[in-house]
């Protein structure tokens, strides 16, 4: 409660508008914080998902190396390696979600195709090479919503010690000063009238006073004068 500020009628009308704004500011600080925890929990199963997806595709690219190898040979298999020509390409973009900026990446690839001859080529050369491109297309949208989840949550923790801040100290405080400033303008306002009502009986008591006074003196002046000497026989 903030006891620096007069009590006046000028300050208790901005106090009331401070917390009309202050009210205001705490419903649209809880929808967002609201939305973005919808939007946060939404991405977190998403990446959850996705980190599965990464896991298991890298997991399935890497067996299908390793028979490669078993069936071609290290040598023939790294070979093969350098002769792949695959251009690729990430694309980052943004989106804004309640004012936050969540990045946006996308992978692309170009393949130039045939990187070798089939001739004495297992095909488990081909399906590896699948298979990582697709892992990695995987693992950019994981980083994506990585990267969204940092952010997101930052704001939502943000967002949060605004509300508190405002739900907790901002608004009561206003409401307990607004309380005490109308308490005592109301006090002065008796104080006011009992001093008003005091001056008015004193100043009727000095009008009656100096009425009867007033009636006294013309009473004495209209009394009869008695002769010296009397009446005479």
């Amino acid at each position: 409660m903030n006891t620096t500020l007069a009590p006046t009628r000028s300050n208790l009308l901005k106090l009331s508008e401070d917390l009309k704004f202050a009210q205001l500011g705490y419903e649209l600080l809880d929808q967002k914080r609201s939305i973005l925890i919808v939007e946060l929990l939404t991405l977190v199963d998403q990446a959850v998902d996705y980190e599965g997806r990464v896991v298991h595709a890298l997991g399935e690219a890497q067996k299908s190396l390793s028979d490669a190898i078993m069936q071609m040979g290290r040598l023939r298999v790294g070979n093969l390696a350098g002769a792949v020509n695959i251009d690729y390409s990430i694309e980052l973009g943004s989106r804004r979600v309640m004012g936050v900026t969540v990045p946006k990446v996308d992978t692309s690839f170009s393949d130039h195709s045939p990187y070798f001859s089939s001739e004495d080529t297992s095909i488990l050369s081909e399906l590896s090479i699948d298979r990582y491109r697709t892992t990695l297309q995987l693992m950019g949208r994981l980083a994506e919503l990585k990267v969204s989840i940092m952010r997101l949550a930052k704001e939502v923790k943000k967002t949060i010690k605004k509300v508190n801040a405002l739900e907790k100290i901002v608004i009561p405080e206003n409401k307990e000063t607004i309380a005490w400033m109308r308490s005592r303008i109301e006090e002065q306002e008796r104080e006011n009238f009992i001093l008003l009502k005091v001056v008015k009986d004193r100043m009727e008591n000095a009008k009656a006073a100096l009425q009867a006074l007033t009636t006294s003196e013309d009473d004495d002046t209209m009394k009869p004068q008695g002769g010296l000497h009397g009446s005479s026989i």
